[in-house]
């Protein structure tokens, strides 16, 4: 038993050092990352586009700082996302768009904390919120 698990976590150690990256084009500083373009600091990513210091993410695009996200596109410093769109600093969301500070929601639109907002107002309120948070 010893003697198994030895040997795959050392082979699982060198994968991580050696792994080439396939099929990847247009990217910089990529690891263990297949058919991402245009991207730049991913590390276990695939079908990832146009994305910025992502990791174990899939089908993104135009995203930044997102770990575990897949299917979605314009997120920023986003956990575990699916299938949607323009969120920033959201967990666990799925099919939502147009979310700010939101955990655990799905099928939602124009959130902050978790709080529906008029569309108008929402816009606002994130200006204000990206500026005190300097996210840009």
């Amino acid at each position: 038993k010893n003697t198994f698990l030895s040997e795959f976590h050392s082979l699982e150690a060198r994968y991580r050092t050696d792994a080439p990256n396939i099929a990847c084009h247009g990217c910089e500083d990529v690891r263990t990352s297949s058919h991402c373009m245009f991207s730049k600091d991913l590390e276990n990513c695939y079908r990832c586009t146009h994305c910025i210091a992502c990791q174990h993410c899939s089908n993104l695009s135009h995203s930044r700082g997102c770990q575990s996200c897949f299917g979605s596109s314009h997120l920023i410093d986003c956990r575990h996302c699916s299938g949607s769109a323009y969120l920033i600093l959201c967990v666990s969301c799925s099919d939502c768009t147009y979310g700010f500070g939101c955990v655990g929601l799905a099928k939602k639109d124009f959130h902050i904390l978790n709080i529906e907002y008029p569309r108008g107002e929402y816009f606002k309120v994130v200006e204000r919120l990206k500026k005190e948070l300097s996210i840009r």
